[in-house]
């Protein structure tokens, strides 16, 4: 049944005087009679009026003193001027009678000639406006009020009212823990979240109380709203789910209205989850000074939200699920105990945890054999899920475009190498010595990369343009734990590779370093000023998390030194590939021209050249661990089944003496 509200009331209203207005003076009697009846009342005289019409049809008022005479009931029962109708011959017949009639004294009343009126339309012209009114009205009052279904909101009416969408039982939602890989821990958390809300009596027993929030936090792509959506799919409570910048509007007030009616709502509907998405739109941390860059509005949203998660009234029931990668801005009176008494961090995926979401994603493509998920998952370091949901997508596109029926490892890897490189561009035109200058700066990377032991592992080397790049080399990225000084200068050396071949073998430098100079300049910047890994500035930070702050954390002085510290490692590193180079001169010219003819060569090629790497990978040297924990482990229960396998030939024995 629908609320009745003032709408239905002032609808009625307005029928009920639509209504008066049509039936006022509609109440008068009307009857038909013959011609001869109607010459008959006329020499009675009972006729006050007459009215002839061009379609010969005639009106005639009765006079009421004889309406009785003529209706045969009394005058209140028949209306004000009850008439009667006719068909009169012709106009002229009846002008002729009613002029004999008057000249006998017979009839004294007035003959009036008039066209025949459109009772339709001038029903039609009395109705319209009022339905137009109606109508204009009825459009308005939607308007205003949200637009009158479940999906409204934004009408001048509701503009203070909650945008939070509402999952309940039998909800769309098809999510559950299953289908979010990886992120063991962050999954133990949410699960207990959910655990509090189905037995509570379980932890209230024990005089423990029901946290009042999580805070889910991570890079973009991680997997925090989907987690959020596993939530809703599990648990058997309303979820209530709304965007940080739903908060927000043009109108002064709305947010901290919205805010209450979001709280209202949840406690009708407790014990319930909210989750807010991106909470960093309305839970930034205050200015403390107006000049700053303050916001009256948001922070008025920003202290409701902090009163209701916390106040002095009872929350009960109402747990507030959030998720943002901004947690560095967030206010520190939302960031307490009380309020969100957890932060769930919500990572990358590490090197298993990528074979987790690899093998999710894999679900609905048809692949072949051939494809390797371990590599993939080796393959694809820094990947959040949101990215191998994009490689497998890309595969699949891939594949399709060349006609094939499954999805095979190649075409894996060319996903991969289009989103890390960007699309081939085959079509691009290149002089053979700029093919020659391409080559021996990729070939300077992959040799330095291949004869230093820290360097990250060389997969393929590419001359083939590729988006922006006019050539490639693609590694597999070392996911270090810690990170030695050591370590990353090898990879600063490995970086500076493509430059030092260039100036060493060529006599000349080109623009195609820009991108190496730029990683390895903010690196040698990050090992100085935030690690202290300097000779002149040991052990200091100077790392400033202020948001609005415009001073740095050193003297001039400082960033002189810093400066000079920076050319100095730079430099060194570049001295130092260049030396690598010139001892290894007679590998890095066939690796550069194996790669003019190629133009695609693998990690089996300089393998060829320069021999096998006398380290081991960190993945490597993980996998190997594994795997001889593995065996020692299925060792075990082999030997732990013979064990019990003697015991049973032993007991038998017994029986059978």
């Amino acid at each position: 049944m629908p609320k009745f509200n003032l709408n239905w009331l002032y609808m009625i209203i307005a029928m009920m005087l639509l209504g008066l207005y049509l039936t006022n003076e509609s109440g008068t009697a009307t009857k038909n009679i013959s011609y001869d009846e109607f010459q008959q009342y006329v020499r009675d005289g009972y006729i006050s009026k007459v009215i002839g019409y061009d379609d010969n049809s005639v009106e005639a008022y009765v006079k009421p003193q004889h309406v009785g005479n003529v209706f045969r009931q009394d005058s209140s029962r028949v209306g004000k001027n009850p008439l009667i109708t006719t068909e009169a011959p012709s106009r002229e017949s009846l002008g002729n009678f009613l002029q004999k009639e008057r000249d006998d004294a017979h009839f004294d009343g007035s003959i009036n000639y008039e066209k025949k009126r459109n009772y339709f339309g001038a029903i039609l012209w009395q109705i319209l406006p009022f339905a137009f009114l109606i109508g204009f009205w009825i459009f308005m009052s939607r308007r205003m009020s949200g637009g009158g279904g479940m999906g409204g909101g934004g009408g001048i009416f509701s503009v203070g009212k909650s945008k939070a969408q509402l999952f309940e039982k039998g909800s769309p939602i098809k999510i559950t823990f299953k289908d979010v890989a990886g992120l063991a821990e962050a999954k133990q958390e949410v699960e207990e979240i959910v655990e509090f809300l189905k037995e509570p009596q379980k932890y209230t027993d024990l005089g423990g109380k029901i946290p009042k929030g999580a805070l889910l936090v991570g890079p973009p792509g991680t997997g925090k709203t989907l987690l959020a959506k596993a939530v809703a799919g599990e648990a058997n409570v309303p979820f209530f789910s709304l965007a940080g910048s739903d908060f927000v509007e043009m109108f002064i007030g709305v947010g901290a209205s919205r805010v209450r009616d979001l709280f209202r709502q949840a406690k009708e509907k407790a014990p319930c989850i909210v989750f807010i998405d991106e909470i960093d739109a309305v839970g930034r941390a205050r200015a403390k000074a107006a000049a700053m860059g303050g916001n009256d509005e948001r922070e008025n949203t920003l202290n409701q939200l902090l009163t209701e998660m916390d106040g002095f009234g009872s929350n009960s029931g109402v747990i507030i699920l959030a998720a943002t990668n901004r947690v560095d801005v967030l206010d520190k009176a939302l960031l307490r105990a009380g309020r969100f008494d957890r932060q769930i961090h919500v990572d990358l995926p590490d090197l298993n945890e990528r074979k987790e979401v690899f093998g999710v994603h894999l679900r609905p493509i048809k692949i072949d054999n051939s494809v390797d998920v371990d590599l993939l998952a080796r393959q694809t370091p820094g990947f959040s899920g949101a990215d191998i949901a994009n490689v497998c997508n890309e595969a699949a596109l891939i594949a399709a475009r060349h006609g094939k029926k499954f999805v095979g490892k190649q075409d894996f890897l060319d996903a991969v190498d289009r989103i890390v490189g960007g699309l081939e561009k085959k079509t691009k035109i290149t002089t053979e010595a700029e093919r020659r200058s391409i080559a021996i700066h990729e070939a300077g990377h992959a040799s330095i990369s291949w004869l230093l032991e820290y360097a990250n592992p060389l997969i393929k080397v590419t001359i083939v343009p590729r988006g922006r790049a006019l050539g490639a080399a693609w590694y597999l990225p070392e996911e270090r734990q810690i990170t030695t000084k050591e370590q990353m200068l090898d990879e600063m050396c490995a970086t500076l590779g493509g430059r030092a071949a260039e100036d060493l073998f060529l006599g000349r430098i080109s623009t195609g370093a820009m991108n190496d100079l730029e990683r390895v300049t903010k690196q040698a910047y990050g090992m100085i000023a935030y690690l202290g890994m300097s000779e002149k500035l040991p052990n200091l930070c100077y790392y400033n998390n202020e948001e609005y702050s415009f001073n740095r954390p050193y003297s001039e002085k400082t960033a002189e030194l810093i400066d000079e510290e920076v050319k100095q490692m730079v430099n060194e590193q570049y001295e130092r590939a260049k030396k690598i180079l010139s001892e290894n001169q007679e590998g890095h010219n066939r690796l550069a021209q194996l790669l003019i003819d190629k133009e695609v060569i693998f990690a089996e090629d300089v393998e060829h050249i320069f021999g096998k790497r006398p380290w081991a990978s960190r993945s490597e040297e993980i996998s190997a661990n594994k795997t001889a924990a593995e065996l020692k482990k299925a060792e075990q229960e082999e030997e732990q089944k013979a064990i019990e396998a003697e015991k049973e030939v032993k007991e038998e024995e017994k029986h059978e003496k």
